[in-house]
């Protein structure tokens, strides 16, 4: 990617190139197809913005990895909880947001996707409803009971409080309950046909159906690391707050 060429081409060549750069643009305030037309540095030049610093985080986001972070399997547990809440905060405020403008930004889309769009601006926004509520419900009782037990096993704990709070949490409920959520997708992924563009020349579309993909894909990730990494964590960290009731209730 060269900095003095990429100025000079069209939003939509630049977004056909990669689709990830749709979401980088959006990021600025800049929907790209709105601008389709229009040279990057035109852009720029109409929102205030550097070329430089706009050029910058589209190649940045070509070496972003979704894939697992080998480090992320040694995180303590409090880091754990602190990486899965900046993932969340990424989902509510970067991509759902994106995605929503994406369905209910397309334009002059053809016929043969009328009905899929209508679709998705009925369904998606339920989505986004139920997928947040789960998000909040899990930082304030799966996250905080986590939190709790950290804080008992630190000596920071009434034994009364502690012994109520594992009576009304156990990890493995709360592990049963989140396989549950684990295909959140699938309604979304039967109306587009499992993201199915080969007959689709619109760019906005296909820049919405690799949205979509990739959001299922950061989604899987996201849930193989709380099945994978912190419940087998916590199920440890459980064990260890129940020793300690056991071993407290022996001096009574």
């Amino acid at each position: 990617m060269k900095k003095s060429t990429l100025q000079h081409q069209k939003i939509t060549d630049i977004v056909g190139d990669n689709y990830v750069f749709a979401s980088v643009l959006y990021y600025f305030g800049i929907r790209f197809y709105d601008y389709s037309e229009d040279t990057l540095a035109e852009v720029c030049q109409k929102n205030g913005l550097k070329p430089e610093y706009v050029i910058k985080k589209l190649e940045e986001s070509v070496a972003y990895d979704t894939d697992i972070k080998p480090e992320v399997f040694n995180y303590p547990i409090d880091l754990l909880l602190e990486y899965l809440r900046h993932a969340h905060f990424i989902f509510i405020k970067h991509k759902l947001p994106f995605i929503a403008s994406l369905i209910e930004g397309i334009k002059d889309f053809p016929v043969s996707h009328k009905e899929i769009l209508e679709d998705l601006k009925m369904v998606f926004p339920l989505f986004v409803e139920d997928f947040i509520h789960h998000i909040y419900q899990e930082e304030d009782t799966l996250f905080h009971h986590i939190e709790v037990m950290q804080k008992a096993v630190k000596g920071s704990y009434k034994p009364s409080e502690l012994y109520y709070q594992l009576e009304k949490h156990s990890m493995q409920r709360f592990a049963m309950e989140h396989d549950a959520h684990d295909d959140e997708m699938e309604g979304i992924r039967k109306i587009t046909q499992n993201y199915d563009d080969k007959d689709v020349s619109h760019i906005a579309i296909k820049v919405l159906y690799d949205e979509l993909k990739r959001l299922e894909k950061i989604l899987q990730i996201h849930a193989g690391i709380e099945n994978e990494i912190l419940f087998p964590k916590a199920l440890m960290l459980e064990k260890e707050v129940k020793q300690l009731l056991a071993e407290k209730s022996k001096w009574n």
